[in-house]
């Protein structure tokens, strides 16, 4: 199949930041992934061949192939159940369940979402690398809800410019330490890696962060606790889990940023699921909107802190 091209232009937003972290964020892949790209000669910028660290100019023409669609021959086929709320020859919307990993990485190397679509799916997007086909956006290990994989390059990018453009819809449902004063707020604050822990993110960070922003507003209260939908405005690492507990609202559960309490309530992943998502067809140009439900687990965790 014949590398399909792609081109786009630098904005303001984005001058003198880093090519690598430009093409991975609007690709959604890893840096490291974006890093190889710049390397094998499959990008030009201004007809030039530049190096990954190039920091990008307003008005830049970032122009390229992507490769042909590869698959790792040591990822199998896994015949995992999937929840299928959507697809067509393009995509492929699927409700995740919690504790379902949604790529291979070291400690998870099968039984993850990937396996299930390669099993269900014929064909995915090979942007992502051969450890990620088709994986356009991700959800914590922990986190349930609605996630849409890509089968074909084309759809892959089309979605990734709206993730990169924040005109994706996305709402989450989440079960919170805490009853705030206020019914709504915003928080906006920049995310990076922990000082001490690398696994870790946090709004103090020494060294890189980015920018981050996310909505919340209570749906129900309890003396204790609180239910909220939360909505980011943009899409980094955590970025709910760290913004919220910044706050002193940490969700129930989580093993990282609760505050110490792994198994709060019996509840043995973080309270946080991915309700809504609504995006723009890739190649029909139709609007899709889906709807999740809040799972069992959490409605039970629910009716205990709200009696």
């Amino acid at each position: 199949m014949k590398p399909e091209p792609l081109g786009f232009e630098i904005g303001p937003e984005l001058e003198g930041q880093r090519l690598d972290s430009v093409l991975a964020e609007r690709l959604s892949v890893s840096r490291a992934q974006a890093r190889r790209l710049i390397e094998s000669g499959c990008f030009d910028v201004e007809g030039a061949k530049p190096k990954p660290s190039y920091r990008v100019r307003t008005g830049d023409r970032l122009v390229g192939e992507l490769p042909a669609p590869t698959v790792d021959d040591t990822i199998g086929a896994e015949p995992i159940p999937l929840d299928v709320r959507y697809e067509d020859d393009h995509l492929i919307v699927i409700d995740k369940p919690a504790h379902l990993v949604v790529h291979p990485a070291p400690g998870h190397r099968s039984g993850t979402l990937v396996h299930a679509l390669l099993h269900h799916c014929r064909t995915l997007s090979g942007i992502g690398g051969v450890l990620r086909p088709g994986i356009v956006h991700r959800l914590d290990k922990g986190t349930s809800g609605l996630l849409v994989s890509a089968k074909s390059d084309l759809a892959h990018r089309h979605l990734a410019a709206q993730f990169h453009d924040h005109t994706v819809e996305r709402e989450y449902l989440a079960i919170v330490r805490g009853s705030p004063g206020i019914s709504a707020g915003v928080v906006e604050a920049a995310i990076g890696r922990h000082a001490r822990d690398g696994k870790r993110f946090t709004t103090r960070p020494v060294g890189r962060s980015r920018g981050a922003r996310t909505r919340w507003r209570i749906v129900e209260r309890a003396s204790e606790h609180a239910l909220l939908s939360v909505r980011p405005e943009t899409g980094r690492t955590h970025q709910i889990r760290v913004h919220l507990a910044s706050i002193g609202l940490p969700i129930i559960g989580d093993p990282v940023y609760g505050g110490g309490r792994k198994h709060a309530l019996g509840l043995d992943r973080q309270a946080l699921h991915a309700a809504q998502l609504g995006f723009i067809h890739p190649v029909s140009g139709q609007a899709l909107a889906f709807r999740s439900e809040l799972p069992a687990d959490l409605r039970e965790v629910w009716s205990q802190v709200s009696k």
